[in-house]
């Protein structure tokens, strides 16, 4: 008689790596995900306006592309990045006060690959990292996967304090600050002219490298357009300098670049051959051949008006949606617009109450790398129109009052 022996147990698989085991996703995507209904009139994502894609532009841009050289934008290319594309960011980049050549520029799937790669060629388990606080929600989580100790910088309406700042880095000894300084996620605050070049002269005095992401500088709706940290004396040296064509063309693309010093750059080179070899040959073409036969800045001119208004509409309704008491800041640009209600109110708890009224935004606390200001929400105002504004708004103001109750 033959007896079948039972199948052994099959053994336990490794646990995956600690820092995937410790770090969790975005909340920003997680709310995304809860609020895709099509009735939710959704504040929350950094979405830019679908509306004012010009997607007749790019459309073209692809069948030039396609038809004209199809076996080289269907192919591999150099890591580095396409030398039409970088030829045209580079001038682009000279044009608004920092002189930049081809060579010293770096093309990136989306300028969040560019923050990877950063820290894959600078950063140690356990070095510093210096923010803003509030910071951008996506760079804290790409410090913490790289092990950073993540510290925040004091600061008030015109950004990071420049004493501050200074008493961190000798304290600390962090390797890097990480900035946006122009219609910052998520605050919508800009630095100033005179503060940029504190902070440079800390980095210049201190040893210290600075990356200045700056996704949203061309949406200006008013004011005047600030140098860059990368241009200020003693900064150029030891600034990364970020960007990206997802809130000035079209996100979907994924193409974002870096700006860096020799040494930095190739580092950052060899961590994108290990992430993805290069960025896809067709989009960059696409992007290429678009700046060859539209003028950007027309477009971006059309789109900054249209976030104007919707801005404008988001700050006229504030006041009857909020609670008394609540404060807000108005941007100069951007996307963003960062309200603190009275200290009774949690927006973390109130979330999912007030989604249930089909409304959403994103609560403060994830931005805040150390103690946060529970209080605090962001509210993207881009994406929606002045009178989707408008109904979101008396849908928010209806939500914060029956959560409260």
């Amino acid at each position: 008689m033959t007896v079948i022996e039972p199948a052994p147990a099959p053994a336990v698989l490794p646990p995956l790596a600690a820092r995937a085991r410790a770090i969790g996703g975005s909340p920003v995507r997680d709310i995304l995900a809860v609020t895709a209904r099509p009735e939710v009139i959704n504040f929350a994502g950094g979405l830019p306006a679908p509306d004012l894609f010009d997607t007749t532009g790019i459309a073209a841009a692809y069948r030039a592309v396609l038809a004209e050289t199809p076996e080289r934008a269907l192919q591999y290319a150099t890591t580095e990045g396409e030398p039409d594309l970088r030829a045209a960011l580079a001038a682009r980049t000279s044009a608004r006060g920092l002189p930049t050549d081809a060579a010293d520029l770096l093309v990136t799937t989306g300028s969040q690959q560019a923050l990877s790669l950063l820290a894959t060629a600078l950063l140690e388990p356990g070095d510093v990292v210096l923010v803003e606080s509030p910071c951008y929600l996506a760079a804290l989580q790409v410090f913490a996967f790289a092990g950073a100790r993540v510290v925040a910088v004091p600061g008030d309406g015109e950004g990071v304090d420049p004493e501050a700042l200074d008493e961190l880095v000798v304290r600390e000894r962090p390797k890097l600050l990480y900035t946006v300084p122009t219609f910052q996620n998520p605050t919508g605050r800009t630095m100033s002219a005179a503060r940029r070049a504190e902070v440079a002269a800390v980095a210049a005095r201190r040893g210290l490298w600075l990356v200045e992401d700056d996704p949203y500088g061309e949406l200006r709706f008013e004011g005047e357009r600030l140098p860059w940290i990368a241009a200020q004396e003693g900064a150029t040296d030891r600034t990364v300098l970020l960007g990206s064509f997802s809130k000035v063309m079209a996100p979907g693309l994924r193409l974002g670049w870096l700006r860096a010093p020799a040494e930095l750059l190739r580092a950052c080179v060899v961590a994108k051959q290990a992430a993805d070899l290069h960025t896809p040959t067709v989009n960059q073409l696409a992007a290429a051949r678009y700046l060859a036969d539209n003028d950007l800045d027309a477009h971006v001119a059309r789109v900054a008006a249209a976030y104007r208004e919707r801005r404008d509409a988001m700050l006229a309704g504030l006041a009857n949606s909020l609670p008394e008491g609540s404060s807000w800041e108005r941007p100069e640009g951007g996307m963003f617009l960062w309200a603190r209600l009275p200290e009774s109110y949690d927006t973390t708890d109130l979330l999912s109450r007030v989604v249930r009224h089909d409304v959403a935004y994103v609560p403060g606390a994830p931005f805040y790398a150390g103690e946060a200001d529970r209080s605090t929400m962001r509210l993207c105002f881009v994406t929606q129109t002045p009178e989707r504004i408008g109904e979101g708004l008396r849908r928010l103001g209806e939500g914060l009052r029956a959560g409260v109750r």
